[in-house]
């Protein structure tokens, strides 16, 4: 497979689970093939917390997200376009995927007003008057110079009623077109998304709209937002057959591990995330029987690895009794290796998958993965709670 230096528009789709809907694929961009599924590791301010570049290579991460709200406030555009773009700016050599504040915008409910071409809202950080449109997002992509950009949509909350729904699709769709006819950056890809909640209707209404105008890729958006577990799942069985085969497909914002698995299953290839490094800042390691808390008393002289058999550095190189002293002295070591631990594993997960569709046995992965992680669902979530509203992300 390959491409020219200037323009990719090309997801390989190398084979399909007999199965299950699971893919294995290849996504070409400027900097870089990225292997799929995959998980995305989310960089907000053009930094993944606390892990450096040279750690995430090593581990073998290969394309991470960058915010476009955030880094338009703070450094701004003048900084980045001085350093020369994102991946100078952050020393990183890789793919990068940009979101396009549509759903932070959307997040501050209290202080925007959404108008005919955009969203005016009040900034975060200061108050000050701001605007942003799929002009403005497809702008500052561009500035920042991301191998793929996300359109401008709009995210209403899972619960929002039918009218705001179909409000919410409409304006997604014409704001989507309005994106793809701005220049990009040379290489750029630039993913539609589709809203819809969980209305089977205007899921597919949504879904045809964008394929309709050919983008690079497609996301599924409107999820993890709060709503429960199988409505989320319901919402990516929806949206998912409307999209073409042949375009790489992502679910923004998710997820646990046992989710990224059941939803590798339904079609999905690219997956990002907050939650390793997040609950890792709150003494949560991931393993594949599920979440612990390293901060219990049951840890105190427990001088085994995080997890036996990982490879990651926290695992080969201290025991959960070290890391538990670290936590609850608030010494940056602690999160520090949480963090490396929860990424690794993540990134581990994704390559198990690749694999095991590889080998044709897929289904067998995701039957015992499942059923390995599901009996510590309820610590996890009761601590992604507890994170969610405690730090930002």
């Amino acid at each position: 497979m390959t491409a020219g230096p200037e323009y990719f528009t090309m997801f390989e789709l190398l084979k399909t689970d007999a199965h299950t809907r699971a893919r294995l694929g290849r996504l070409a961009t400027t900097h870089g093939v990225v292997d799929t599924p995959v998980f995305m590791s989310v960089g907000t301010q053009a930094s993944v917390k606390a892990l450096d570049p040279r750690e995430l290579d090593e581990m073998g991460t290969q394309i991470i997200l960058g915010n476009t709200y955030h880094l338009n406030l703070r450094p701004g555009l003048d900084v980045i376009r001085a350093a020369g773009g994102l991946h100078r700016f952050m020393n990183w050599s890789k793919p990068i995927l940009t979101d396009s504040g549509g759903f932070q915008v959307f997040s501050l409910a209290g202080i925007r007003k959404v108008k005919a071409h955009g969203v005016e809202f009040r900034s975060h950080l200061d108050g000050s008057l701001l605007f942003i449109g799929p002009k403005e997002s497809m702008e500052i992509q561009r500035v920042l110079g991301s191998d793929i950009a996300m359109v401008f949509d709009e995210c209403p909350p899972h619960d929002a009623p039918a009218r705001e729904q179909r409000q919410a699709v409409e304006r997604t769709i014409r704001w989507a077109r309005e994106c793809r006819d701005q220049p990009r950056a040379p290489g750029q890809q630039v993913f539609a998304i589709v809203q819809g909640g969980s209305d089977p209707g205007l899921r597919e209404e949504c879904a045809r709209a964008l394929v309709d105008m050919d983008f690079d890729g497609y996301a599924i958006g409107g999820v993890s937002v709060g709503e429960p577990e199988p409505e989320m799942m319901r919402a990516i069985e929806l949206a998912e057959p409307h999209l073409p085969a042949r375009k790489a497909r992502y679910a923004m914002g998710l997820g646990t591990p046992a989710q990224m698995v059941e939803l590798i299953a339904r079609g999905i290839d690219m997956f990002d995330c907050v939650l390793p490094t997040r609950v890792a800042r709150n003494g949560t390691a991931y393993t594949r029987r599920g979440a612990i808390g390293l901060k219990g008393s049951s840890f105190k002289t427990d001088f085994g690895p995080i997890e036996e058999g990982c490879e990651c550095f926290a695992c080969r190189h201290f025991t959960r009794s070290y890391l538990r002293h670290l936590l609850r002295a608030n010494e940056i070591l602690g999160l520090r290796m949480l963090s490396v631990h929860n990424t690794h594993m993540y990134l581990k997960l994704m390559k198990d998958v690749r694999q095991a569709i590889q080998e044709d046995r897929f289904q067998a992965f995701h039957h015992a993965f499942i059923r390995d992680f599901t009996p510590s669902r309820k610590i996890l979530a009761q601590r992604t709670r507890a994170a969610a509203q405690s730090e930002p992300v």
